[in-house]
């Protein structure tokens, strides 16, 4: 049986937005060649979603099957010394994945919370020389490299399985509107522009350490978010700006670890899944890449933090040569919490009732099995500022009267007698344009209540009778 089981690895783009690479569309300015291999030998979805707008609470419903909303985040992210997200005791991907045999990896940027040890009262007192608990190791993974939060957001430290690489010695920051990065403490061996490189770097090693047996690797890209810092290499590659180069940076990873596992001859049964925990940054600079005739948010309103489908429609493509047949797409609605649901049925094991609330599984899109549509009821959405939404079938009910983040208008900023309510027909106007929450009462109604039923229950599925 451990012969037969795929290896995963899982890579999550940070602010990656739907229309930067160019297999999804045909308009980008930006030319990912390794994106758009990736997803003419493997399946790549129109429709797919975060749970959310932003970081932290998207990774958190990855990881554990389970809509962010549920957990003690009500709204915002967290920062490099926050607290833990995770509930101890909850299963994650890796902890299922551990379970059956795998070798668990978890190699990038982490954004979900550690227990610090503390030397005051203030969030950022903290002794380096002391264990960092609660972190990746403590939900699943064999092993842990990386940094603790967004690659702007101190401290600026590697921390390898429960301690830093090196205790920090300076302090830095950078004011640069696109080089940005927080004033905090940094460590030595920390520079961030070769944050990515490493990263990189460790996860190839990894692969080639774990290659005889079953693994999975958990890979969160710390780009293309801020700081925007493309290696020289990149530079002036895209022909936009340096968000741009950026993403080709990021395409170039995809494109190494693609080679490494045709060196290895692992690609025919590992499944790699490519993604983004939600919609591009504004720090890309929409402006300047329209100049460019470039839209990272492609036909979708909205961007990074908002309810509109530009805050958490993302791209994803999945590539397991075994099972998937190359060269396909697909627009099934899907969600990012899908994948413990989807990674059990694969390995045919029946999650517990407190486990993967809110994940269906996507294997029968994937190998292209009989199934009813759609495969999920709805899909509920959630701003940076903690509103709602639910998409079913064609329509998608906005719980709030403007963007619920940072695109116009913002919460508090909407025009004089808004609606409270959105409801738009996608099938028809996936721009979201034309309001039509009076025209459809019932549509809202029933909308509502489907999404008071997943909130009061406490899971969106059926609780599995096998």
């Amino acid at each position: 049986m451990k012969s037969k089981q795929p290896n995963i690895i899982y890579i999550l783009a940070d602010d990656m937005g739907y229309g930067d690479i160019s297999y999804l569309n045909k308009n980008s300015k930006i030319h990912t060649v390794h994106f758009d291999r990736l997803a003419k030998e493997g399946i790549a979805f129109t429709d797919a979603h975060s749970s959310s707008a932003v970081c932290t609470p998207s990774r958190y419903s990855i990881l554990t099957g389970r809509y962010n909303w549920r957990s003690s985040l009500k709204k915002g992210v967290l920062n490099g010394f926050s607290a833990p997200l995770i509930e101890d005791g909850r299963m994650t991907v890796a902890s299922l994945l551990r379970e059956q045999g795998y070798k668990t990896a978890c190699i990038g940027k982490w954004h979900l919370g550690m227990e610090w040890a503390k030397v005051g009262d203030a969030e950022s007192e903290v002794d380096y020389r002391e264990p960092v608990q609660k972190g990746p190791i403590s939900h699943g993974f064999d092993y842990y490299y990386g940094i603790s939060a967004s690659l702007d957001m101190p401290p600026y430290v590697y921390i390898e399985n429960d301690r830093v690489t090196q205790l920090p010695d300076r302090i830095t920051h950078n004011d640069d509107a696109v080089a940005y990065w927080r004033e905090g403490a940094t460590a030595p061996d920390f520079e961030h522009h070769q944050v990515l490189p490493k990263l990189t770097a460790r996860t190839l090693a990894w692969i080639e350490m774990s290659k005889d047996e079953p693994f999975f690797i958990y890979f969160p890209l710390p780009a293309p978010h801020t700081p925007i810092l493309p290696s020289e290499a990149f530079v002036g590659q895209s022909g936009t700006n340096a968000y741009g180069d950026f993403v080709l940076m990021c395409d170039d990873v995809i494109g190494q670890i693609m080679n490494k596992l045709d060196e290895l001859q692992l690609s025919g049964n590992t499944i790699v899944i490519y993604t983004s925990d939600n919609g591009c940054s504004p720090r890309a600079n929409y402006e300047e890449l329209a100049a460019f005739g470039h839209n990272p948010s492609y036909v979708f309103r909205g961007h990074k933090a908002d309810i509109y489908e530009g805050g958490h429609r993302i791209p994803l493509i999945v590539k397991w040569p075994q099972r998937i047949q190359a060269g396909r797409m697909s627009d099934e609605p899907v969600c990012l919490t899908d994948l413990l649901a989807t990674v059990a049925e694969i390995l045919e094991v029946t999650l517990p009732p407190d486990a993967g609330e809110d994940s269906v599984s996507n294997l029968p899109v994937w190998a292209d099995m009989p199934y009813e549509r759609p495969l999920r009821e709805a899909i509920v959405h959630h701003s940076i500022q903690g509103a709602f939404s639910i998409r079913q079938g064609k329509w998608k009910l906005e719980l709030c009267p403007g963007s619920g983040g940072w695109s116009y208008p913002k919460p508090g900023e909407e025009p004089e007698g808004s609606p409270l309510y959105q409801l738009y027909d996608l099938s028809k106007d996936i721009g979201e344009t034309n309001n039509l929450v009076d025209e459809y009462p019932e549509i809202v109604q029933a909308m509502k209540l489907v999404l008071e039923g997943y909130q009061e229950s406490g899971r969106s599925t059926a609780v599995s009778s096998k």
